[in-house]
């Protein structure tokens, strides 16, 4: 039996200071999504979240997506972007009007979310998207879809994802220079929350930790949508930094050390473990490691030390931004850690203990025809772009751009027709 034709192909991009890393997706006929290529390389031109290089980052971008379009044999024109920086920042703004009792028709709801684009307020920030999280009848909240209910008033609470314009602006520019179009910029609580949170967990109220390279994003949920978010500018590349700078070696051996050697549960027979600073086949005539021995190797104890150390800045702050959250008051008390930094041997045990809440790790979602390697929490926040793009958002800003729309003109004839046009259009 021949496998679902393919009827639309996309690509996502996840923008990210540690790595680049793209997925060209399609949707059958059956409505499921398949990952028809995936690929990643080291980031390049990016510095928190922000582009600080733009030939660098473009090139970064073009090499990724074109890994993803040569095991896809397939070539995509628009992709989705997920970013991390930009200063990003989470609100719900509530918008109600009166229905009078009658039944509720899409007319209706259309015509809600229309009048809710007034409420937005960016004051001079970039609105990245701007989505009904749930509607409202009358003293009733959560409603899904209140289509054919009855109700006195009617309202949404609508989620507005906010950033910087500038930093913005230069993340879409080294796509397009990769001769790419954007088709969204989306904030990536956003996406990895569609990837490493369940439906309930996201209604009865849970953390999400997004611990990359050089940024970590902590997010609220709660009622079925992202009530807030703060983010911290540091992640697992500044625990990288730390043991580079505490043994005296390069960047490119502590993340070896770290990812192949590191834990951030310290064991009895760590005392006792001497692991190499060099890689099989490297050259060995270089330099020793600070507190190594004659075989250039260290404790795995003092590593250990050293990661958890630094581990540990990286706990307060996102203790902090659980307080300030008020996230102790929430009926759910899950924390979920994701991102490259979630890979960490222990993680989950040692933030269990820091944060004093349950920890687990959030998996990437089975996408049909993923790589092996990409099934990591690493790349979580673009297999959730991809979940999200398949789901085809409905963004308020962009209804009722083309209704048409009845207008009595009276004595201004032609004129008026001339100024309501320019005014729908402009």
């Amino acid at each position: 039996m021949a496998a679902p034709r393919i009827t639309r192909v996309f690509g996502a991009v996840n923008i990210g200071s540690f790595r680049i890393s793209a997925i060209v997706a399609g949707i059958n006929e059956t409505g499921d999504v398949v990952v028809l290529g995936s690929g990643h390389r080291a980031s390049q031109g990016i510095k928190r979240g922000y582009v600080t290089d733009m030939a660098a980052a473009t090139y970064a971008v073009r090499d990724a997506i074109d890994r993803a379009e040569k095991m896809a044999d397939t070539a995509v024109q628009k992709v989705w972007i997920g970013c991390s920086g930009a200063g990003l920042a989470s609100r719900i703004d509530q918008f109600d009007a009166e229905i009078g009792g009658r039944r509720i028709e899409q007319e209706d709801i259309d015509q809600l979310l229309v009048s809710a684009r007034e409420v937005i307020r960016p004051d001079g920030r970039m609105v990245l998207h701007a989505q009904p999280a749930q509607y409202r009848l009358d003293g009733a909240h959560g409603v899904g879809n209140p289509k054919g209910l009855h109700a006195e008033r009617l309202g949404v609470d609508i989620h507005v994802m906010l950033a910087d314009g500038a930093p913005i602006r230069n993340l879409t520019e080294a796509v397009q220079s990769a001769h790419l179009e954007v088709e969204a910029v989306v904030g990536s609580p956003i996406a990895a929350g569609h990837a490493c949170l369940s439906p309930e967990e996201r209604d009865l109220g849970v953390a999400l930790v997004e611990l990359g390279a050089e940024v970590t994003n902590v997010s609220l949920y709660s009622g079925g949508m992202l009530k807030d978010m703060v983010a911290i500018p540091m992640g697992s590349a500044d625990i990288t930094d730390t043991v580079a700078s505490a043994f005296g070696i390069r960047r490119y051996q502590a993340e070896r050390l770290k990812c192949v050697n590191g834990s951030a549960i310290a064991s009895p027979h760590d005392h006792r473990e001497m692991i190499p600073v060099n890689a099989p086949g490297e050259e060995e005539s270089g330099p020793l490691a600070r507190h190594a021995d004659d075989k250039n190797r260290i404790p795995r104890a003092e590593l250990i030390g050293v990661i958890t150390g630094q581990l540990g800045v990286v706990m307060e702050e996102v203790n902090k931004a659980l307080k300030m959250m008020q996230f102790n008051a929430q009926r759910g008390k899950q924390v979920v850690f994701t991102g490259g930094g979630a890979e960490l041997v222990g993680l989950a045990d040692y933030a269990q203990a820091a944060i004093g809440k349950p920890v687990r790790i959030g998996r990437v979602p089975h996408l049909a025809g993923l790589a092996e390697a990409h099934v990591k929490p690493g790349f979580s926040t673009l297999a959730g772009l991809v979940l999200y793009a398949a789901a085809d958002p409905v963004d308020i800003r962009a209804m009722g751009r083309f209704t048409q729309r009845t207008v009595r003109f009276g004595g201004l004839g032609m004129v008026g027709r001339v100024y309501h046009a320019l005014k729908e259009y402009f």
